[in-house]
């Protein structure tokens, strides 16, 4: 089990000529309260993903949510995050102790925003949800096809 860790504020930074600028009011703000000129910082640095991979998430929920019994007064985010849980995909675990049980695991469902996660690790997790999907909802498609099908939704 990988312990929790808790994630340093990043900030949106735009590429000028010869360095970076705060990308919006907000980033600038933040970084006015903890950084001064001349301070020496130390920066991760990641390009976010394409949008579309975010309305890919969101139309496979909502492709769920209105095709699987199991899911249908669930919102488009209940589903995504439920589908993480049960399938193990781009979750956290946390053992936790509970008096006259004894230890379990508690998986943690991670964010799947821009700033959160990458795309090589988000497509990772879109790919095991449809997985999961056609292997335990709806065996009649496979993952390939219930990807096509959000896919398709998030052109519409």
């Amino acid at each position: 089990m990988k312990p929790a860790t808790r994630r340093k504020p990043r900030y949106a930074l735009r590429v000028i000529r010869g360095g970076y600028a705060p990308a919006d009011s907000s980033a600038a703000s933040a970084l006015r309260v903890s950084h001064r000129v001349g301070d020496l910082v130390f920066a991760e640095f990641s390009k976010p993903r394409n949008p579309g991979f975010h309305r890919l998430a969101h139309a496979l929920g909502g492709l769920i949510a209105e095709n699987i019994e199991a899911f249908e007064h669930a919102t488009a985010h209940q589903v995504i995050k439920r589908l993480q849980i049960e399938a193990n995909v781009g979750c956290d675990e946390m053992a936790v102790v509970f008096p006259g049980i004894g230890p379990c695991s508690y998986r943690i469902p991670r964010s799947l925003s821009f700033e959160s996660m990458g795309e090589d690790e988000f497509k990772d997790v879109i790919t095991g949800l449809c997985g999961h999907v056609s292997r335990t909802y709806w065996p009649s498609l496979s993952a390939d096809q219930i990807a096509s099908m959000a896919e398709v939704w998030v052109a519409a």
